[in-house]
């Protein structure tokens, strides 16, 4: 699975923030199934390329219905 967007490092907007509304665009859009697992941690690390507590911050942000809320989600993720 490759992102299609990636967190913007000169945007002022928080990397963890722009993270997961790109994981809450993705699950919205149906890119991510119901059931599906999300992007482990560590691939998002790579493929981002921020800090394990960046992602880990993202699971925890709730920005709509839909995003996961807690950080534990993302270490064995499925999307409800």
């Amino acid at each position: 699975m490759c992102l299609v967007r990636n967190v913007d490092h000169m945007d002022p907007t928080p990397l963890y923030t722009q993270l997961a509304n790109i994981l809450r665009d993705m699950i919205k859009s149906g890119e991510l199934q119901p059931r599906a697992p999300l992007p482990s941690e560590s691939y998002l690390q790579q493929e981002q390329g921020v800090s394990r507590g960046t992602v880990r911050m993202a699971g925890m942000t709730n920005p709509a219905n839909g995003m996961p809320t807690n950080a534990a989600v993302l270490q064995s993720p499925i999307i409800a």
